[in-house]
């Protein structure tokens, strides 16, 4: 593959540009996106970066058990995080059970709405519910002892209630952590003076206004031990500089270089990449055809008449609306007005600290991150596919998880796409390698691209700042 890159492979000089200023050569995703049939929503025609430094990122921030504690203690209980979607809770008396490092938490639907409480007995500290996942009850009973509680927190009943006089029900309502619901998800957060959730979301539920992720429905749902650091592995998707060794497969379709990378305030930042083009990376870019048909998955060996680019049409022109037809028929939703962006572009925003969403049809993930237990090497990274849901239909049920064993390929999953599983098979074979090698270097943390790796320069200073103020005794 390397035969047939053109861009220079060593750093040159670049006299005249301001750090953060170069950019690869080429057309840029605003320049693509310019001559679609069907133009892209305004918030995908604006872009958003700045330069904010270029020192190493340390690598004990990765390996270093002090700071993972430190993160446990000052930064993820002062933050929104989402647990479940509202389609595990549908019903009064069903709950989940979601779970970070040490903390666990019961989100429950009551006749009061969605509440979240500390998932621990006030007896002896035991866990109401001992597993992680969907359940239903119609009270909250400890297993060691049977002390209960109803579903509105509480207490209901205590074995030999004449041994606790000391317990008073008024003292033993079951603790509350915040709750707020956004697009179909269902957020917590540990700090009861938090700002409120679309507060903290900034941009986010604007420039989702017309991406209604509640009218959705969870068609897959995967989940996978990673061997690194949860920083390491949510890394590892916030950028596509990787592509070029990683996935040389996706070269001859992306834009990959030439990817948009959007800064916003604390806790947001975007990556937008075009597809139905040439990477910037390749000598001999490919045909309009040549474009359509590497960017069909599946048959690969039958181009029907509306595969066909016709005079004055692009790859992108012609792929989107063979998409519109295809997935807007097999979900019975009128996609007819969907941008040709919507439909074919990686469009990904990643909403500080751990939950990365595509707003995307025919692309429509949702990541997320976390640390299992207190293990600074070990982290969970889950999948969501996010289907649209046709208008009058029932929400299908909520699936399980479905659990990728570390040797396995995603494709164990049923139902997933072999093709997209192998990208993730090579998106997290990367991983064990580098939380090895932050302890065997030498050198003391990473060197990031100015613009390309920009937002996992953006994550650590957001990171920063919580740390900090934690440090200062604020809240």
């Amino acid at each position: 593959m390397n035969s047939k890159l053109k861009m220079p492979l060593i750093p040159g000089d670049y006299a005249g540009l301001q750090p953060g200023e170069a950019r690869c050569p080429g057309p840029t995703v605003q320049d693509i996106i310019a001559s679609d049939a069907l133009p892209a929503p305004e918030v995908l025609r604006t872009s958003n970066y700045e330069f904010i430094g270029d020192s190493d990122i340390p690598y004990r921030r990765y390996t270093s058990p002090a700071f993972f504690q430190q993160e446990l203690d000052d930064m993820w209980p002062k933050v929104w995080q989402w647990a479940c979607r509202l389609e595990h809770i549908p019903q009064v008396g069903d709950y989940y059970v979601y779970e970070l490092g040490p903390y666990s938490f019961l989100i429950v639907n009551t006749e009061k709405g969605i509440k979240g409480y500390y998932n621990s007995c006030l007896h002896r500290g035991t866990k109401l519910r001992p597993e992680e996942g969907m359940g239903c009850a119609q009270e909250l009973r400890c297993p060691y002892h049977g002390w209960t509680w109803t579903l509105e927190g509480e207490i209901a009943r205590v074995p030999c209630a004449w041994d606790f006089p000391h317990a008073k029900p008024e003292d033993y309502r079951l603790p509350e952590v915040r709750v707020e619901t956004w697009g179909g998800f269902v957020f917590i957060n540990m700090d009861e003076n938090a700002k409120p959730l679309h507060e903290y979301m900034e941009v986010m539920p604007e420039h989702f206004r017309n991406w209604d992720l509640e009218q959705r429905f969870t068609e897959l749902h995967m989940a996978k031990v990673l061997p690194c650091n949860w920083k390491t592995g949510l890394e590892a998707f916030l950028e596509s500089y990787h592509v070029v060794e990683t996935h040389p497969q996706l070269l001859q379709g992306t834009g990959d270089a030439n990817v948009q990378y959007d800064l916003y305030g604390d806790h947001v930042t975007r990556f937008y990449a075009v597809g139905g083009v040439s990477s910037p990376h390749l000598e001999q870019p490919l045909s309009e055809q040549e474009l359509v048909n590497s960017m069909l998955v599946g048959d690969r060996t039958v181009i029907s008449d509306e595969l066909t680019v016709q005079p004055g049409e692009t790859a992108r022109i012609v792929m989107a609306r063979y998409l519109r037809k295809i997935l807007g028929d097999k979900y019975r939703v009128d996609l007819s007005q969907m941008s040709d962006a919507e439909m074919i572009d990686t469009i990904e925003y990643h909403l500080f600290p751990n939950m990365v969403l595509f707003p995307g049809v025919s692309l429509p993930m949702v990541y997320r991150f976390r640390p299992l237990g207190t293990d600074v090497d070990r982290c969970l990274f889950e999948i969501l596919f996010l289907r649209p849901l046709a208008e009058g239909q029932e929400r299908p049920d909520a699936p399980e998880v479905a659990m990728v064993a570390e040797e396995e390929s995603y494709d164990v999953v049923p139902g997933m796409d072999p093709y997209l599983a192998h990208v993730y098979d090579q998106d997290t074979a990367n991983l064990r390698a580098q939380q090895q090698g932050f302890k065997a270097s030498k050198k003391k943390g990473e060197t990031l691209g100015n613009y390309q790796e920009a937002r996992i320069r953006h994550f650590h200073r957001t990171l920063d700042r919580y740390l900090a103020r934690a440090s200062r005794g604020e809240g």
